[in-house]
């Protein structure tokens, strides 16, 4: 069986993944689910938070297992994953990007052609300095939870937290000798209103994958279809 290390998107930490955490674990995996620096539970300054140091934490984590690791990135997590694949390749068997930022050498998160279906709804704001965004709770069950279960979208709602925008608008450092020999797949989500299936399919094009598998769920499928994320888990680790 596998070791994965799970890397949550912006706004969320390690606790987003716990729907599909025991899933993976009665299939007989073994589940590694950190609040990035900064995030979830962590108590890093925001202002510290810079996008080496993530790559450098996860990359850290895959070091310290006693075999190499599969990586799974949703949303933002996904410049996350590429870049500790850089930094550790040798501890990386396979990246996953679950409705991901796939972005190549120099790519940012923020130049991504990824924008809310609804362009007029308006899911974050920024503090006074522009160094992190926060979500308007209002707005999140529409745009990251659409078809997830209410009492599951309620629970992760109250749990978002800011996100530093440093980390998110820095360029990913990557190279063919280091993170172009891992092999990846991308999971796309049919009814993802943060990212659309066309903004997906083009990071795929741009970044060819060895494998997409599409999900009929919400920009958050490990809440709104464990179950089935659980399968494609399993199955890829196989």
């Amino acid at each position: 069986m596998a070791v994965f290390v799970l890397i949550h998107g912006a706004w969320h930490g390690g606790w987003c993944w716990e729907e599909l955490t025991p899933r993976l674990e009665r299939l007989g995996h073994r589940v590694i689910a950190p609040d990035l620096p900064g995030m979830g539970a962590d108590r890093t300054p925001l202002d510290q938070v810079t996008l080496s140091l993530w790559g450098e934490f996860v990359a850290d984590i895959a070091r310290a297992q006693n075999e190499p690791v599969i990586l799974a990135g949703h949303s933002r997590g996904g410049i996350v994953i590429s870049q500790a694949a850089e930094y550790a390749p040798d501890v990386t068997k396979l990246l996953i990007y679950v409705t991901a930022a796939l972005v190549p050498d120099g790519g940012r998160l923020w130049s991504l052609p990824e924008k809310p279906r609804n362009e007029d709804a308006k899911l974050y704001v920024f503090s006074p300095d522009m160094a992190r965004s926060t979500v308007i709770p209002g707005a999140a069950r529409q745009a990251l939870y659409n078809t997830t279960d209410p009492a599951l979208a309620d629970r992760a709602i109250a749990r978002l937290g800011p996100e530093p925008m440093i980390a998110s608008t820095t360029p990913v450092q990557l190279s063919d000798e280091n993170y172009g020999r891992v092999p990846r797949v991308y999971i796309e989500c049919l009814q993802d209103r943060i990212s659309s299936v066309a903004a997906q399919r083009a990071l795929v094009r741009a970044m060819p994958c060895r494998e997409v598998i599409t999900m009929d769920t919400d920009h958050s499928p490990f809440l709104s279809a464990p179950d089935e994320l659980a399968r494609h888990f399993h199955r890829l680790a196989s």
